[in-house]
């Protein structure tokens, strides 16, 4: 069994902002398989929905960015699943925009997301999708960059890029992180 997480913020004042990308490309991995969205079980803070030929759980954490870890680590435990089968999606500032970048493990490379769920599980031990969203102008606070809406000139590329996202999750479940790695970290994928 697999446990895929896309990290970001509840409510519909984050819709769309770079910080919500993880939560964009579960929503359109949900939309192409048919899944219904559902709240987690035994009050865990999270939406769930159940990839059922695959035995794959996709959740979004309704704890904000930065609590996301009590979330991850709740479904861990009642679905029964070994951090090596946990795939975690996030943005990142530090990538180019339509990049994407898989790894086995790591640190939390300044992702405050990444850095709650390595501090409840305890580990760095669990693979990571990281998410291109651009760093944007050096003089604007990188908070506000992150928590602002893609440019209208980029909305095109940020679709493609949610679809590839869902292409490599989809090669997670069915392959492990590897062949993941293989195909999405090439820059010439992002042209």
């Amino acid at each position: 069994m697999k446990l895929i997480v896309g990290l970001g913020n509840p409510g519909r004042r984050y819709d769309g902002t770079r910080h919500n990308i993880g939560f964009d490309v579960l929503d359109a991995l949900a939309r192409r398989h048919g899944l219904e969205w559902e709240t987690a079980p035994r009050g865990i803070e999270a939406l769930v929905a159940r990839w059922r030929t695959a035995d794959t759980v996709i959740a979004k954490p309704l704890t904000f960015m930065n609590l996301s870890g009590a979330a991850v680590v709740a479904l861990l435990q009642f679905y029964k699943i070994d951090p090596i089968d946990l795939l975690v999606v996030v943005d990142d500032v530090n990538i180019d925009l339509a990049r994407l970048r898989s790894r086995p493990s790591g640190s939390a490379g300044g992702h405050n997301g990444l850095k709650s769920v390595i501090g409840s599980l305890g580990s760095e031990q669990f693979a990571r999708l990281r998410i291109g969203v651009g760093r944007g102008d050096d003089r604007r606070d990188l908070a506000d960059h992150v928590l602002a809406r893609f440019e209208s000139s980029e909305c095109s590329i940020v679709a493609e890029t949610v679809d590839r996202s869902a292409d490599a999750i989809e090669l997670f479940v069915a392959e492990g992180i590897g062949p993941v790695m293989n195909r999405y970290n090439r820059k010439e994928d992002a042209e």
